[in-house]
């Protein structure tokens, strides 16, 4: 018999927005809920991002005239991921997603948005769509969480001056050198800005906007948030998960789970052993831009219990630079506005640059060898791109700071051939390259791999530049480059579990009284990424799906 230091009906380990999620529904559907935190800060990989959920046909569509289905959004996941993921689970998130949105707008004190105008990543597959699929947090008064803000993690990346501002809102001031509409929303945003500062009115964004809500509305119904809290071992008896071994502050105990663990850690980005052996070389857990307690814990607990893991070998990829002194930056608007390209060690263009990010990091891999090294590859931009776009948290009009030089950062030359020796590629590629380039832009069409032929590549875009938005010709001199490496948001392999989020075995049976969400489990997109928040939408998914379970509640349509 195991002498319990504390029990609860759902434990759930970790604190991002699937694991509150499990929580909240777990409290709301009668069970006491538990959630324990290793770090000490709330919020996870979920506090770091955007804050984006990828919902097809969810309940706010309808409200703005949009139309969606459960059989327009099937045909979309089979044809981006395909079979990779067994249908039970693909049809689980489709049928439950809505109702999760539906269930936290009710239930929790979350408000969310459409992002409009945010294009699925692959618009032009059967099934895909333009707009209103993406789903954001408002701008959240953090004065609302009292103390408890103090314990929200971080953003790891923050503009200067620090701005407050929502995913569409991103997009628009990134083009506010270039049009009335985007100066007006910088305008806004800056106005938001000094006002958060006189009022001292501590206003959220992005990530953060996501998790205070939820957070705010664990506090209300009394679901404690333990945080120095690291579980080292599940703890099973007659072969069910029955509770956890952990350390809280430094003193050992064991928590008793009634119904059931949800694993909801995070993956393992951090973790350098598990990285170099189920991942591609090169990799290395400095490139991630997940949250730092994203170390394998819930995998090896899982792999502890004989589960089945799957999809060890992917990431939530994208192409990201190490600015000085800084995490890393991941960047996702520069790849598409036009003065720019990305080129390999022989100066030559491997992909379409305005791709989905998960995309071009698995085009730098497949491309990567020894006469034509893409990892790193070089992102070359001339000095109208620069003075008209932001590049990293680097705001249009102004120069790159000083330590991004100093450092070699940033590359800077007057001529493409004195760039080229600068970063080690070969020059007369370089050259042919930009040739060739310049005259896609003045065409408007990319012969090579169709950089703006997408609505997706597009949105990120400059619409003002004609005949294509992501295309424009560099050759207005200094001339930059910034090396680019496979960074990412988090790993996306893990635990194997079934439509009920259950982990499983090799022999597919359930681990009963262990769950797995988010990074800790291998992910229903599979090894792609259909559309903008297909990493929070899923974790807050299946973290319903999970609590429902356990409460006896849950049924999959």
């Amino acid at each position: 018999m195991t002498d319990w230091d504390f029990t609860a009906d759902l434990l759930v380990v970790g604190s991002g927005a699937g694991a509150m999620t499990a929580a909240i529904v777990a409290k709301r559907e009668g069970l006491d809920s538990l959630v324990v935190e290793k770090t000490e800060f709330y919020g996870g990989s979920s506090a770091c991002s955007g804050g984006g959920l990828w919902v097809p046909n969810n309940p706010l569509m309808p409200q703005v005239g949009l139309h969606d289905s459960l059989e327009k959004a099937r045909a979309y996941l089979d044809a981006t991921v395909g079979d990779r993921v067994p249908a039970a689970r693909k049809d689980a998130y489709l049928s439950k997603a809505p109702e999760t949105v539906a269930y936290l707008l009710q239930h929790s004190d979350l408000h969310l948005q459409l992002a409009r105008g945010y294009s699925d990543y692959y618009p032009d597959r059967p099934g895909g769509m333009t707009d209103g699929r993406a789903l954001e947090p408002g701008i959240y008064p953090g004065r609302k969480l009292g103390p408890l803000i103090q314990e929200l993690r971080p953003r790891q990346i923050d503009y200067s001056p620090k701005l407050v501002l929502t995913i569409a809102e991103v997009k628009k001031i990134a083009m506010f050198t270039r049009n009335l509409a985007s100066l007006l929303v910088a305008a806004k945003v800056l106005l938001r800005m000094i006002w958060s500062w006189v009022s001292r009115a501590r206003l959220l964004c992005l990530g953060h906007a996501l998790i205070a809500p939820l957070r705010l509305t664990l506090r209300d119904l009394a679901v404690p948030v333990w945080l120095n809290t690291h579980v080292r071992e599940l703890i099973v008896e007659d072969g069910r998960v029955v509770g956890v071994a952990a350390e809280r502050e430094g003193r050992p105990i064991k928590i008793r789970a009634n119904r059931g663990v949800v694993l909801a850690a995070g993956g393992f980005a951090h973790n350098k052993e598990m990285r170099e052996k189920y991942q591609r070389s090169p990799i290395s857990p400095e490139w991630t831009s997940a949250s730092p307690g994203n170390t394998g814990d819930a995998i090896r607990m899982g792999l502890a219990l004989g589960a089945a893991v799957d999809l060890m070998e992917e990431a939530w990829w994208g192409p990201s630079s190490l600015p000085p002194g800084r995490t890393p930056h991941f960047h996702v608007t520069e790849r598409s506005l036009p003065g720019s390209i990305l080129i390999d060690s022989n100066g030559k263009r491997f992909t379409n640059e305005s791709a989905s990010y998960i995309d071009v990091v698995h085009a730098m891999y497949e491309h990567n060898r020894p006469d034509a090294v893409s990892i790193p590859a070089h992102f070359i931009m001339d000095h109208r791109s620069r003075g008209r776009y932001f590049f990293g948290v680097t705001m249009p009009i102004l120069r790159f700071p000083k330590e991004y030089l100093e450092s070699g950062y940033v590359k800077m030359a007057d001529t493409l051939e004195e760039l080229a020796g600068k970063i080690g590629v070969d020059r007369q590629g370089l050259l042919e390259t930009v040739a060739r380039f310049n005259e896609f832009a003045r065409t408007g069409k990319d012969l090579d791999f169709s950089r703006g032929d997408s609505a997706y590549d597009r949105y990120y875009g400059d619409a003002s530049v004609k005949p294509n938005p992501c295309l424009g010709a560099i050759e207005k001199p200094p001339f930059y480059a910034v090396e680019m490496i496979p960074g990412d948001l988090g790993t996306k392999g893990g635990l194997v579990t079934d439509e009920h989020a259950r982990v499983l075995r090799e022999d597919g049976s359930a681990i009963e009284g262990a769950y797995a969400i988010g990074n800790a489990s291998a992910s229903v997109m599979g090894d792609t990424y259909p559309g903008p928040g297909s990493t929070l939408g899923p974790a807050m998914t299946f973290g319903y799906v999970a609590a429902m379970h356990a409460s006896g509640h849950g049924r999959i349509a």
